[in-house]
């Protein structure tokens, strides 16, 4: 739960600023994504090895963005 702390004398736009960074900071959207489908842990293991390469690839300059 995000709780958002305001002054009486804030207006209500700066306090809805203030609770979407804490929303975006919280990766709320991210985690309720990931809850929608399981990937087995091999799965994402492989998808992290492949884009290490692919930094490291950027990286060394055989690949260009």
């Amino acid at each position: 739960m995000l709780i958002i702390d305001s002054k009486d004398c804030e207006n209500i736009d700066k306090a809805l600023k203030k609770y979407k960074k804490k929303y975006e900071k919280a990766k709320v959207l991210l985690q309720l994504r990931e809850r929608q489908s399981f990937t087995k842990p091999s799965v994402k293991r492989r998808g992290e090895v492949l884009k290490a390469i692919y930094k490291q690839k950027l990286q060394n300059g055989t690949i260009e963005a």
